[in-house]
């Protein structure tokens, strides 16, 4: 694939087309000559990456015609106008519509490739905020809860849940707290064929001992003192969705195993019952200890974790996926406004620096909290990120300058291989490095351009 900026040049004379198409190729641009508008038009698509030359004189449809339809079809794309001496006033008349700069006859080949220059950076700089927001918004606008993110990590979770939800089996997720298990586990429920029914989710250490088994399986009348009516259990409840324990490793011992049998046997029967219920349920469990070491030292039932671990899926911590911080933040401070009718501030570098700089114990949790604190009450602090981060290293100090340096530039070099699906020619012509260069830094970074490719990977979620 050629990776040269393409230029757009349209003139009706022939000669200009050839001059200016030469002293484009020799600064390394590719010209695109058309020797009437509305064949540049026919030719130009919305994601074109270059800059569009033309004459203001010409037959048909000329310049200022041309430039006003652009402005209609993509207002980012920078066109360059030629004037001749007495086309001065119309010049001016063209930047007011929007034209990026002009150029007056004659002009000499450096004024040419230095006006290109300029726009092929502005015109990638557009692109690429183009990209970044359609990005935010698809996931924003994804069905059920959404995966937020663009590192390879939280790509293959992405990947794993849409697999996992399309096919019949309980699954258990090991994750710190904070880090998203309840919108995994509704991700895979609102993937799935039992979207239309109940998601029932259950802290197992909220509930009181003394009540779980009842508010698990149910009772009947009677069953005991204060049971003064039936009652439907949340297993029974969710019947042909899905069950959410969360916190399992604080399950009693005596319910686990009960809850074993439920899941082998796929029934349940409540409290002052023979009678069993059939059962058409999957079940997610979520824990934030290793089950197997818990297993181990008589903590956890080992023959219900070997049942629960037919499908574990990690949800990795916040610090694992630094480059997802900005976005994530962008989102959770969008719902947010969303959800109060206010607007959600833009991030400036030094706010991008605060939250790089903050540990994340709290993972997902906790920025999400910052970004509701940000977007409700951040006008108080002049929307200072490190006055509203409680506790955070940001108030005593920043991360070292080349800390900062080494997270942004492996934030950069991992937009770019998301952009262009890992194709190393197109990275390095964005960012302006040698090959040998960017290998480097890739492997500085731990960055391998195969885990951004879209081959041989499902579609996300």
């Amino acid at each position: 694939m050629d990776d040269t900026p393409p230029v757009m040049v349209i003139d009706d004379e022939a000669h200009l087309r050839i001059t200016v198409g030469q002293t484009l190729e020799l600064a390394g641009y590719q010209p695109q000559p058309f020797d009437n508008a509305q064949q540049a038009l026919d030719n130009l698509d919305r994601d074109f990456s270059g800059v569009l030359i033309s004459d203001i004189r010409m037959p048909g449809m000329d310049g200022m015609a041309l430039l006003r339809e652009l402005r209609q079809r993509d207002p980012d794309l920078p066109v360059v106008l030629i004037t001749g001496h007495g086309d001065i006033s119309t010049a001016v008349e063209a930047m007011r519509e929007g034209a990026w700069d002009f150029l007056e006859k004659p002009f000499s080949g450096d004024q040419l490739v230095e006006v290109v220059r300029r726009g092929i950076e502005k015109r990638r700089l557009s692109l690429e905020n183009r990209y970044l927001k359609a990005e935010l918004e698809a996931q924003q606008s994804a069905a059920g809860p959404r995966l937020v993110g663009r590192t390879p990590v939280i790509k293959h979770l992405a990947s794993m849940a849409q697999r996992i939800s399309q096919v019949e089996t309980d699954v258990l997720l090991f994750g710190e707290t904070g880090a998203g298990k309840d919108l995994v586990a509704r991700a895979i429920h609102e993937r799935s064929a039992r979207s239309a029914h109940p998601f029932v989710a259950i802290n197992c250490g909220a509930v009181p001992e003394s009540t779980i088994e009842s508010e698990l399986f149910g009772h009947e009348k009677g069953a005991f003192t204060g049971a003064v009516e039936r009652r439907i259990g949340k297993f029974e409840y969710a019947q042909g969705g899905t069950v959410f324990l969360d916190e399992i490793e604080s399950m009693p011992l005596a319910l686990q195993v009960k809850l074993l049998r439920v899941l082998q046997e796929r029934m349940v029967e409540r409290l002052g019952s023979n009678t069993p219920v059939e059962l058409n349920i999957r079940v997610i469990a979520a824990t934030k200890i290793d089950l197997k070491a818990a297993s181990e030292t008589g903590e956890f039932r080992e023959d219900l974790y070997y049942r629960l671990n037919v499908v574990t899926l990690p949800i990795p911590p916040l610090r694992e996926r630094l480059e997802d911080i900005p976005l994530l933040f962008q989102h959770f401070a969008a719902v947010a406004a969303s959800r109060s009718g206010m607007e959600a501030p833009p991030l400036d570098a030094g706010s991008v620096s605060a939250l790089l700089a903050h540990d994340w114990p709290g993972n997902a949790r906790e920025l999400r909290n910052l970004a509701e604190r940000y977007v409700l009450l951040g006008v108080t602090c002049d929307y200072r990120l490190d006055r509203l981060m409680e506790g955070s290293d940001s108030e005593s100090g920043e991360l070292p300058l080349p800390r900062q340096v080494e997270l942004f530039e492996k934030q950069l070099i991992s937009q770019a291989l998301v952009r262009h699906q890992g194709r190393i020619n197109e990275v390095c012509e964005q960012l302006g490095v040698p090959r040998k260069t960017l290998y480097d830094k890739l492997r500085k970074h731990d960055l391998k351009p195969d885990n951004f490719r879209q081959h041989d990977r499902e579609s996300q979620p």
